[in-house]
């Protein structure tokens, strides 16, 4: 924690403010190991703090212990506004793309005297490249979906609903050391597989249907994100050359994964093999997004996105094809980027299309 708190206090140099005020969950849980559900930090270049309620003061003191404890109770503008005073603070940064209109005029109130400036990503630009502890644990993440996949694939059938097949895997993740889901699981069967986010739902899946599963764990607040097909019986031809066509797509994605290049490289290598074969009006979403505490974050993986990749940042890579009334194939996999290129942390097989 101390590397990352010392990353945020060269942030405010570059930003040209005295001190941050963060508020956003995974920022502040990144910044400060604190995982309570109410906690403001206030980091300045010397000196930094935890302002919480009585319900957390103990889970602080244990998981924050760089940083100073102020306990709040309807009083925290005033203890930030008397510490910034104390300190000689006058410019202070806020998360613009987290705090509403309605606390950002309760700050211009509240700390009178004081100099608002809205700054965005200055702790998600450090969130961008993970540590070895953030890397093991998202490969952790991954791995119990890894496992919870073989799993499910005895337990799907013709007649289950979508939703009851989202429910056993997620029974199985938590049994597996989950503690939550990443997200709502996409379970899309038949012709609603040409839904890209088509949550699971109470469609019964039929014999002759491809199905596309996108699902992942949350382990120790680090988030997974995977996603496979399989078939409900034999797949005929279209079934299986569109299956191929996307994993021929999601191969070159990865394989455009190393550090140096533009995030829109790896875009452009998996959206060409897809328009080559003559689909590009059907894939109509970036190839992927950057995975950690959240589960989407930085970098993003589309056309436009020219930041470049760097050892330590952990994304997916995730084309797919999708026909209005037929259906659709996405292939995901989530990959680690290495001084040598990408590493993909799934393991989940995919070479092949399984057939139940």
């Amino acid at each position: 924690m101390k590397d990352r708190l010392r990353g945020m206090q060269q942030s405010l140099k570059r930003f040209n403010i005295d001190a941050m005020l963060v508020n956003k969950p995974e920022n502040r849980r990144y910044l400060s190991g604190f995982t309570g559900t109410a906690g403001s930090l206030m980091i300045d270049n010397n000196k930094a703090y935890l302002f919480t309620d009585f319900r957390y003061v103990e889970q602080a003191k244990e998981q924050s212990p760089d940083f100073t404890l102020v306990q709040i109770g309807n009083d925290y503008y005033q203890k930030v506004l008397h510490l910034l005073q104390q300190r000689g603070l006058k410019k202070i940064g806020f998360e613009t793309d987290f705090v509403t209109h309605e606390s950002f005029a309760k700050l211009q109130q509240e700390l009178s005297g004081i100099q608002l400036f809205p700054v965005k990503n200055i702790t998600e630009e450090l969130r961008l490249v993970k540590d070895m502890e953030e890397q093991q644990l998202l490969q952790k993440a991954v791995d119990i979906v890894d496992q919870a996949w073989s799993e499910i694939l005895s337990i799907a059938k013709p007649g289950m609903t979508e939703e009851k097949l989202a429910l056993e895997l997620e029974f199985i993740m938590r049994r597996k050391g989950a503690e939550g889901r990443a997200f709502d699981f996409i379970v899309a069967s038949g012709e609603r597989g040409a839904l890209p986010h088509g949550v699971a739902s109470q469609k019964e899946m039929k014999p002759g249907e491809l199905v596309t599963i996108d699902c992942g764990a949350v382990y120790n607040g680090y988030h997974s994100d995977m996603t496979r097909n399989f078939m409900l019986g034999k797949p005929n031809q279209k079934q299986q050359d569109i299956y191929n066509i996307v994993l021929e797509a999601q191969m070159a994605g990865v394989e455009a994964v190393r550090p140096g290049v533009p995030a829109a490289t790896v875009d452009l290598a998996a959206r060409n093999v897809i328009e080559r074969h003559g689909y590009a009006q059907n894939f109509g979403h970036g190839t992927g997004h950057g995975v950690g505490l959240a589960i989407h974050e930085g970098p993003r993986v589309s056309f436009n996105e020219q930041l470049v990749l760097q050892p330590g940042m952990v994304l997916t890579i995730e084309p797919g094809i999708y026909l209005p009334g037929w259906g659709g194939v996405r292939i995901e996999d989530i990959v680690l980027v290495t001084e040598s290129g990408g590493r993909v942390l799934t393991k989940t097989p995919k070479n092949q299309l399984p057939v139940i």
